[in-house]
């Protein structure tokens, strides 16, 4: 009943910049905590950077002063505006979000979400 639909991956040179964009679509009551991973291959998935409701935010220490995380609540979507991008930065980027789902008249029920992921690659 939720999907996440990511956008924005594509080819770049290093140096570049590309934004990726998630919306969340379904029967949402609310989305607490929005995150971007990323799988490179042969790698495990990993934090890139999150957000909170609130708007509070943490980066894994890559990313730090290169990536922006950013949410857009009442259109449900969350960005990523990644500059100088380095080959290192190539993976496969997932989007991931804790929503609320609205399942009775007085109930609600707490889901972890995952989109579909979109690749980014950046050249040397």
């Amino acid at each position: 009943q939720v999907q996440l639909v990511e956008s924005g991956g594509g080819l770049v040179q290093a140096g570049g910049s590309l934004r990726l964009s998630c919306v969340a679509s379904g029967s949402i009551f609310s989305i607490n905590a929005m995150n971007w991973y990323r799988q490179a291959p042969g790698k495990q998935r990993e934090l890139v950077a999150g957000i909170t409701s609130g708007g509070s935010t943490d980066y894994v220490d890559s990313a730090k002063g290169r990536f922006t995380i950013s949410r857009d609540n009442a259109k449900n979507t969350v960005y990523l505006q990644m500059n100088s991008l380095k080959p290192e930065d190539t993976a496969v980027y997932y989007c991931n979000a804790a929503i609320k789902t609205k399942t009775g008249a007085w109930s609600v029920r707490m889901g972890d979400y995952w989109g579909q992921g979109t690749q980014v690659t950046v050249s040397s």
